[in-house]
């Protein structure tokens, strides 16, 4: 391999001099330069409450709609792409690493909350199942927690593989100590 991705994959692994800060920066910029995006970033990083290494990058420019089209898709692959090369550079290292275009992921998830409630409300007008869209892992955390909160309903992941259907269903008067419970 040359060029690029030997770069970021082949060859001998970082575990001296440069840390993961520097790796993202410099793999997206990268990335952003060959792929011809007329795009910047701001690169912040922190930690969770838990303790947790995080980095938050933030693109904004001219081609931001294209970033955000097709539901996110160019997003989550920057993400992707980003996170494996640190993960393949610092195998130790676990920091969660966070990418967000003009707002995009709290649209996202205030659209899957919404249509989450929709669904609730019909599951519990009509006391029966009610199945949401195959989704993926990150989507489907977003409604599972969102409706851990309402007593009323319970949902589940149905299905195999990665992308999987969410079944959300009213509890019944006797099933409430069990209630707690989601996969």
């Amino acid at each position: 391999m040359s060029g690029f991705f030997s770069k970021l994959f082949g060859g001998k692994k970082k575990s001296e001099g440069g840390d993961v800060e520097d790796l993202v920066y410099e793999t997206l910029g990268t990335l952003i330069q060959r792929g011809g995006f007329d795009l910047s970033f701001e690169l912040n990083s922190g930690t969770t409450e838990a303790g947790e290494a995080t980095i938050t990058i933030e693109l904004s420019g001219d081609d931001q709609e294209l970033v955000r089209d097709k539901e996110g898709q160019m997003i989550d692959a920057l993400q992707l792409f980003v996170q494996r090369a640190v993960q393949h550079h610092f195998p130790e290292d676990k920091t969660k690493i966070t990418i967000d275009c003009g707002g995009y992921l709290e649209e996202s998830s205030q659209a899957l909350v919404e249509l989450a409630e929709k669904l609730k409300g019909i599951a519990l007008e009509k006391g029966k199942s009610v199945y949401f869209r195959a989704l993926p892992p990150k989507d489907r955390k977003i409604i599972h927690q969102y409706l851990a909160n309402d007593e009323r309903v319970k949902s589940r992941s149905i299905g195999d593989g990665l992308y999987k259907k969410i079944k959300i269903y009213p509890i019944k008067s006797g099933d409430k100590d069990s209630a707690s419970s989601t996969n």
